[in-house]
């Protein structure tokens, strides 16, 4: 399965009291971002309208004419030669002032890459994006054979990866309630085994043994394991997680690599609330 090329899904969860007007204004707000999204997404060759239209789920007309209005506004920009879209100056200057407060990946990166040397697997910053995690970091062990589910851009919803099952385990109940509840087509999107009942059985096998494990869900032979990362307020905002072929993934092995993991995640953790009171 290729997340990186999944459709974007847009929830509109704006009151159905709220004038047509203001619904209409949220809902281009939404599509535009999902483009934005798409095209931060697409690499240094950018991508063409037909392609963001098919990927954000809307008609080419309605794509291009909100593409036009990101361009005019600075976000995005569009290759004269080959008219793919690529990202635009004003987003690099936004990205800027939003890194001293939101960019953890120089504090955690010597973190990450011990985590992938201790282990000889991949190892991975996350980041949670409402109702999604991001991959920001990533970094190679030495072990030949590698996973490559994961990758800095790709996302998942919380509960797929274990990243994100790590992040959704640890939220309060109230909120993974909500959250199912917003996603009620997960099993649709992603299979059977991304049933509420089963996340919500890996959810408690998370909590009882302190990280998330993901065997073979997403791709079939690749493991994954996540811990999740706390910010001063205890809320999981962040994981770290590691992920390889299945047969180094043994029983035997599993409690190792997860405690392992939980010592560099409380490490990071550490990190980052000395950083914030610095």
């Amino acid at each position: 399965m290729d997340a990186g090329a999944r459709s974007v899904h847009i929830v509109d969860t704006s009151p159905r009291s709220a004038p047509a007007s203001a619904a209409t204004g949220t809902q281009a707000v939404a599509r535009a971002a999902a483009l934005l999204k798409t095209v931060g997404l697409a690499g240094d060759g950018g991508t063409r309208t037909s392609d963001l239209a098919r990927r954000a789920g809307l008609t080419r007309p309605t794509t291009h004419r909100l593409l036009v209005a990101l361009r005019e506004e600075g976000l995005i920009d569009q290759d004269e030669a080959t008219g793919a879209w690529v990202p635009g100056p004003e987003l690099y200057l936004m990205g800027i002032a939003a890194a001293a407060r939101y960019d953890i990946v120089d504090l955690s990166r010597d973190i990450v890459r011990s985590l992938a040397v201790r282990t000889e697997e991949s190892a991975f910053l996350s980041v949670r994006r409402g109702d999604e995690t991001v991959c920001v970091l990533r970094e190679d062990g030495s072990f030949p054979i590698r996973s490559f589910v994961l990758s800095e851009g790709v996302r998942f919803p919380l509960g797929v990866a274990s990243a994100g099952l790590a992040i959704l385990s640890f939220l309060p109940p109230h909120d993974v309630d909500a959250y199912f509840a917003r996603h009620p087509d997960i099993a649709t999107a992603w299979g059977a085994a991304h049933s509420e009942a089963r996340i919500r059985a890996r959810i408690g096998d998370t909590t009882a043994r302190g990280f998330a494990l993901n065997a073979g869900l997403v791709v079939e032979g690749s493991y994954g394991l996540g811990a999740a990362v706390f910010d001063g307020a205890g809320e999981p905002q962040w994981a770290l997680s590691l992920t390889g072929v299945h047969f180094r993934f043994s029983p035997d092995r599993i409690p190792e690599l997860g405690r392992t993991l939980l010592a560099h995640a409380h490490q990071l953790t550490q990190r980052l609330a000395s950083a914030r009171r610095g």
